[in-house]
């Protein structure tokens, strides 16, 4: 069973539907712990510690009013770009929010790739942390990814998208130091999982029909689209029903597999030779 006791726990958001689809995989459930609380409660960690990692914060700013003030101004931005783009809000709406001047804006993060750059940052180190949290939470391999899936369905949650999902939408219009800060994201995710998928294929808990690397590949590229389609239909089941079948290919279900037909003339030989013997079975109970 799955302990993630170093999140802290409280009343689940968690359908029984959603649980039903994973016990069915024989991914186990315990009481879920509070996945967007846990999730939030890094992000609220980030926006309270000036001079975080990934910010990248003038000397003078170093003054606690001054480095909330970048950190409201983050929490803001990020707000708009997982619900409406990078390319979809401006400094003004962003000081607006934050009850600044655009000019003051402008002080604390003096261009908009300043701004999206240290917000990409900041966003890899709470995902950071809440992967290294997982991985010190004594759980199996089936259960880590199970912890994984519901880190993007507390986001969906909030009726927000991933915000490097959102971005790597928008991917050609970003500055290039925004792009490359977006595959360092995706690739720290895709190395972890490979981690937990190799070693639950060495456990024998996974069947991996492909290798660890690709597989957690699939994985990322899917919950990231099953985010962004869920969202466009406004139904958050759409994200549970593909997550679920995410984690049964790597029970060695292969999502999309087909069982081939058999060919139409070996159906009709084996259709005739049943037949003959039936016939014959007849003739020799007549005599």
């Amino acid at each position: 069973m799955l302990r993630i006791s170093a999140f802290p726990r409280g009343n689940s958001r968690v359908s029984s539907g959603r649980e039903n689809d994973f016990r069915s995989l024989g991914f186990p459930m315990v009481p879920p712990p509070e996945w967007d609380g846990f999730f939030y409660q890094l992000v609220d960690r980030q926006s309270s510690r000036p001079g975080a990692r990934g910010a990248r914060v003038n000397a003078s700013m170093a003054r606690p009013r001054t480095a909330r003030t970048s950190q409201r101004i983050l929490d803001v931005a990020e707000r708009l770009i997982q619900t409406r783009g990078f390319n979809g809000f401006s400094y003004a709406d962003v000081a607006a929010d934050v009850g600044i001047t655009k000019a003051s804006l402008h002080y604390h993060f003096p261009t908009k790739a300043d701004l999206g750059l240290s917000l990409v940052r900041r966003y890899q180190v709470t995902f950071d942390e809440a992967l290294e949290a997982l991985s010190h939470s004594g759980g199996d391999a089936r259960g880590l990814l199970q912890g994984y899936v519901e880190l993007y369905g507390s986001v969906l949650r909030k009726d927000r998208m991933c915000l490097c999902g959102m971005l790597a939408a928008e991917h050609t219009t970003l500055p290039a130091p925004m792009q490359r800060a977006l595959q360092a994201f995706f690739d720290a995710n895709e190395r972890w999982l490979a981690g937990v998928l190799e070693a639950g294929r060495r456990s024998g808990e996974l069947k991996l029909p492909a290798g660890a690397r690709e597989e957690a590949r699939l994985l990322v590229a899917g919950l990231e689209g099953a985010l962004l389609v869920a969202r466009s239909f406004d139904d958050a089941a759409r994200f549970q029903q593909a997550a679920a079948r995410l984690l049964e290919g790597v029970r060695g279900g292969g999502p999309g597999r087909v069982t081939r037909a058999p060919r139409a003339s070996s159906t009709a030989r084996q259709t005739g030779a049943r037949k003959r013997k039936v016939s014959a079975s007849r003739a020799s109970a007549s005599q």
